[in-house]
């Protein structure tokens, strides 16, 4: 078990080692990810439930929140 999981280790670090272009992609992509989760979270994704909530907890919030907009039975 221990020498597969080493084998995987040596081929990945030594692919990783061999790349020229591999490597910018790489950061690129690491770097769109960055925008994707953490700049744009913190610009266009506000606390909705947070700031909504008031005094309740969060859980009742959406709770109260689902049942009220709930679609009425015919």
């Amino acid at each position: 078990m221990m020498q597969t999981v080493t084998n995987i280790w040596r081929f990945y670090r030594d692919g990783f080692r061999a790349m020229t272009w591999g490597r910018v992609l790489w950061l690129i992509i690491l770097l769109k990810l960055f925008i994707i989760f953490v700049v744009l979270k913190l610009f266009f994704f506000p606390d909705f439930i947070g700031e909504r909530a008031g005094q309740l907890e969060e859980d009742e919030f959406v709770s109260r929140e689902l049942i009220e907009r709930g679609i009425p039975a015919p």
